[in-house]
This record gives C-alpha cells, sequence and structure tokens, in this order.
C-alpha cells in the first residue's frame, strides 16, 4: 500500500508597507506644520489679530496676538500629523486631516490679520458666494461621471444657463422665468453631450471641448447682435431676491451666511445630501453607480444602460443650468461674453478633488471659494503675499490629489467609456 504525503504549506500574509495613505497624509499635515511654525511665527508681527463676528470692524471679535497664534496653531498642525504618522488613528483619519488642514489655515490667516481685523461673516459669505456655481456644476459631474459619462460641458451649460437667464428674465421682467430659462439652457448643452456621447459615441472629452466652444460662439454673437445694441430690453434682468428666515438669520456668523441668502444657495446646500442619499440608498442610486462601475453587469440584470445615462446628464444639465443663471440673476444683473471664464472647468476640478462624492465636491468647491475671497481680501490688506499665489492653490491641490501622493483618487470603471450592446 502506498501512502502520499501531503505537505503543508502555510500562506504567509505580505507584510503592510509603512507608507500607506494615513502616514502619506501624516507626513504632509506635518510638513506643512512646521512650515507655519517656523515660517509663519516668525514672519508675523505681535499684534493682535482680531477675527470680527460681524461683517465689518464693529462687534464683537475673537481676538489673539499674531505670532502667538501663527506658532501655536502650527503647533497644532504638527502634532496632528505626528498622531497620522503612527498609523494607528485610521478611524479618525478623515477628521484628523481636516483639522490640520484648518489648524494650518488659522496659522497662516493670524500672519496675516495681525495688527489688522478678519470679518468673519463677510469672509464666509463671500466664501460661500464664490463656491455656489462651483458646487451646482460639481453636482452636474457627479450625475453624468457616476454614471459613466465624462462631462467637460459644464463651461457651456453654465454660458447656455447665464444667457437664458438673463434674456427670458428680461423679456419677462421675472427673475424665476430666468432662472427656469438657465435651466432649460443647460439641458440643451446637456441633451447635445448625451446624444453625441451615448448615442453616435463620440469621444467624450472632445465632445465637451467642442460644446464648451459652441456656447461660447453663440452667447457672443447673440449677445453682440442683441444684447448689447439695446441692453435695456434684452439685458436688464431683475436680482433674485434673498430671504430672511425669522430667528435663524440672527445666529452669530452662520445665521446671516446660510439663513439670509437667496434661493440658489439653499437649493445647492439641499441638493448635496439628497444626491448623496439617492445614489447611496435609492434603486435609482444603486443602477446609476453599477452603469458607471460595470455596464455590462447591469446590463444583464435588466437595467437600461443608456437610457439610464441620457436621464442622469439631463438632469445635469438642469443642476448645472441653475449653476450659470448665478451669474446673471446673482452675481452681476447682466450677462457679457464669456462671462464665467472657466468656472466650469473649476467645478469640473471640484468634482475630481472631491472624489466624484456630493460632499467631496462641496468641500472643494468651499476650499476653491474661501481661497478666492481670501485672495480678495489680502489683495486689499496689503498683504505681501500675492493674490495669484492664493489663486493657484487650489489647483495645486487638486494636480496632488489626481497624481495619488496623498492616496488614490479613481473615477468610476467606465466613467468615458462608451457602451456598446453586445
Amino acid at each position: 500500500m502506498s501512502t502520499a504525503t501531503v505537505e503543508e504549506t502555510t500562506v504567509v500574509d505580505a507584510p503592510e508597507p509603512f507608507w500607506i495613505r494615513e502616514r502619506r497624509l501624516g507626513a504632509g499635515i506635518t510638513v506643512i506644520g512646521l512650515i507655519a511654525t517656523f515660517v509663519f511665527g516668525s514672519l508675523a508681527e505681535s499684534k493682535t489679530a482680531r477675527f470680527t463676528l460681524s461683517a465689518d470692524a464693529s462687534g464683537a471679535a475673537i481676538s489673539i496676538n499674531g505670532q502667538v497664534g501663527a506658532i501655536l496653531f502650527g503647533l497644532i498642525t504638527v502634532a496632528l500629523g505626528v498622531v497620522m504618522l503612527t498609523g494607528r488613528a485610521r478611524r479618525w483619519q478623515t477628521l484628523l486631516l481636516s483639522l490640520g488642514i484648518l489648524a494650518f489655515v488659522l496659522s497662516f490667516l493670524c500672519w496675516q490679520v495681525a495688527g489688522k481685523f478678519l470679518p468673519l461673516v463677510d469672509t464666509l459669505d463671500g466664501s460661500l458666494e464664490y463656491a455656489l456655481p462651483l458646487i451646482l456644476g460639481a453636482l452636474a459631474g457627479v450625475l453624468g461621471e457616476r454614471s459613466g459619462v465624462v462631462n467637460v460641458a459644464i463651461e457651456g451649460q453654465f454660458l447656455m444657463g447665464a444667457f437664458g437667464a438673463a434674456l427670458v428674465g428680461t423679456l419677462a421682467t421675472s427673475v424665476w422665468a430666468g432662472l427656469i430659462s438657465a435651466m432649460v439652457g443647460g439641458v440643451i448643452i446637456a441633451a447635445m453631450l448625451a446624444v453625441l456621447a451615448i448615442r453616435f459615441l463620440v469621444d467624450q472629452v472632445v465632445v465637451g471641448i467642442v460644446l464648451n466652444l459652441f456656447a461660447l460662439g453663440i452667447t457672443g454673437f447673440l449677445y453682440e447682435r442683441l444684447m448689447q445694441p439695446n441692453a435695456l430690453k434684452y439685458n436688464q434682468p431683475p436680482k433674485m431676491p434673498e430671504w430672511k428666515i425669522p430667528g435663524l438669520s440672527h445666529i452669530p456668523v452662520i445665521g446671516p451666511v446660510l439663513f439670509d441668502a437667496n434661493l440658489l444657495v439653499w437649493l445647492a446646500l439641499i441638493l448635496v445630501p439628497v444626491i448623496h442619499l439617492a445614489l447611496k440608498n435609492t434603486r435609482w442610486g444603486l443602477r446609476t453607480r453599477a452603469v458607471g462601475e460595470h455596464p455590462t453587469a447591469a446590463d444583464t440584470v435588466g437595467v437600461r444602460v443608456r437610457g439610464l445615462r441620457y436621464v442622469n446628464v439631463l438632469l445635469g444639465g438642469v443642476i448645472a443650468g441653475a449653476g450659470g443663471a448665478y451669474f446673471t440673476l446673482v452675481s452681476t444683473g447682466a450677462f457679457n461674453k464669456n462671462m464665467t471664464a472657466g468656472a466650469g472647468f473649476i467645478a469640473l476640478a471640484a468634482l475630481i478633488f472631491g472624489r466624484w462624492t456630493p460632499f467631496g465636491a462641496l468641500g472643494a468647491a468651499l476650499f476653491f471659494g474661501f481661497a478666492q475671497k481670501l485672495a480678495y481680501y489680502l489683495s486689499v490688506a496689503g498683504s505681501p503675499v500675492p493674490n495669484q499665489f492664493l489663486n493657484m492653490l487650489p489647483y495645486i491641490a487638486t494636480i496632488i490629489a489626481v497624481a495619488g501622493l496623498v492616496g488614490r483618487v479613481r473615477a468610476p470603471a467606465a466613467d468615458g467609456v462608451p457602451y456598446v450592446k453586445s
């Protein structure tokens, strides 16, 4: 009788690499904390930095010695980075990262505001206003790209929305007619994107750029032929009113920002959790994520891949068109050629930086808006830091995120891939 010897093999798990995402983030936070401590701390004047809880220099304020604050918040940033470097705080990784960035920003502000004042209400209000179209544009991108369609045409949707809001709002003397027309303008560009990308399988990035140029050309032509010669008749839309919620609007700092605002602010802030919950907890959301990741598998279980992509791209057009209305019904009160000035591409960057999620896009858009508002404030205050440097910070952060230096940033697997039913 023969016997067979079975050799037992032991599977040994590969050791975890040292430079996991948490440690990379911790190293980055530690480095910027050291910069804040030694650079900002040494440059800051030993004068009082006042952060007023109103829109001007009057009223209550939080005061701190500028040099002490710069060093203190720099050391807090370093401490948070060191905690992340231990690799033992994975559950609190996002919170520690957010606190580290906040502490770094506060150190920078203590340096810049020493001997001056920073009105918190005005800063927060301005940051939200700059971020408003970016939030809506990024949400439009989320809807399209989570279902597999790259939306580079957000800029064109903004332009058509802004033009439609100005023209129809003026003719109808109604801000609401202007808002509806802005949504229609966004849908027109979205429909062209959907047909060319989904039905005719045109390269989605190329068609997005072409649609941006199309929107720029047609709105510029109509502006010169129609609006510029007779602005009073065609380019004087009413401004969107701001509504104050009694009681809530008197909450310090956040009350005037969130509860004394126009409809677009509330629309943007409500859409973020609504789209997040819908993507996570509804049948539509499950199908959207399935179509964006594995369209063939979704098709085999009866999901209409192309139909769902059409619906989501068109819904995105409605939201982006509303974002375009901001430029004419809220910001300037009139349409001008190329007035969006690349805001659609900034929204696309916010979408990527926010990892294709509604709340991530909101955070990125607010970060971009804060950088723009801070650049404006520092230029007025005579800061030695060039405002162009602050304006480029969000894009540097986006490049770092996309390059994977702080962890993998992955788009949906089928994003930009045309679906051909087998």
